[in-house]
């Protein structure tokens, strides 16, 4: 699974150097508890009361980031704004992401908004494969990705889920070999699991919880619920 940056590698403004921490360090740095950690960054949701509350918001982050050198991930819609962050720089989450983040919070307080991190969530399309260096230059092609390290194709804009591949020693036609990833805070992921199975799903395994559950839909394809690095070490 993913934790690797969606953008392209992104230049510090200044000579600061970022120092990489662990999502379990992160969770214990102060003033970060609007936060929850997914596959990719830090991530959390300020639902607004109106778009224009929403761009204030927005322009306040941007401030903040250019001040650090920092480049986050910001979605504006008309229910909110979702805030990612991560370092390119070390490949996952810095000192300096859990020191924006305090200050995101901060600020969104000034301006009478509360984050609900309860409704972030990040998907991801993994691939069992044979021979992962044959199939990823044909997923990267196809979607207009990029390939990121040996296992990854990654939409360059930060838009569209991750395709990930995962290493098979025979072929298994048993079972679907493509399945979803798909990260959610540690909090949400039993009323998740027990959502979907009232919706008709079931259990493939629980072998490898909590760091993950196997679930499947009524005719086997399967999905992922994985909140391992909500908190992680």
């Amino acid at each position: 699974m993913v934790t690797a940056s969606l953008a392209a590698d992104v230049q510090q403004e200044d000579d600061t150097m970022v120092e990489r921490i662990s999502p379990r360090q992160f969770h214990e740095s102060v003033g970060v508890e609007d936060w929850r950690i997914l596959f990719f960054g830090a991530s959390t949701f300020f639902p607004t009361a109106s778009f224009a509350q929403g761009a204030e918001l927005v322009g306040a982050i941007g401030r903040l980031a250019d001040d650090v050198g920092s480049a986050p991930a910001v979605d504006l819609r008309r229910a909110g704004v979702t805030v990612s962050l991560f370092s390119p720089e070390v490949s996952e989450i810095s000192d300096r992401d859990a020191a924006l983040a305090r200050q995101i919070s901060e600020v969104a307080a000034e301006l009478g908004v509360r984050a609900d991190p309860s409704r972030v969530q990040w998907v991801q399309i993994s691939i069992d494969a044979l021979d992962i260096p044959r199939l990823l230059p044909f997923w990267c092609a196809v979607l207009g990705y990029e390939q990121f390290g040996d296992e990854d194709a990654v939409d360059p804009l930060g838009q569209g889920p991750n395709v990930t591949f995962q290493q098979m020693d025979e072929p298994r036609p048993q079972r679907n070999r493509i399945h979803l990833d798909l990260s959610v805070p540690r909090a949400q992921a039993q009323e998740r699991i027990e959502a979907a199975l009232r919706a008709g799903g079931r259990l493939v395994t629980d072998e490898f919880a909590p760091h993950w559950w196997t679930l499947a839909d009524p005719e086997g394809n399967e999905v992922d619920v994985a909140p391992w690095r909500d908190p992680g070490d």
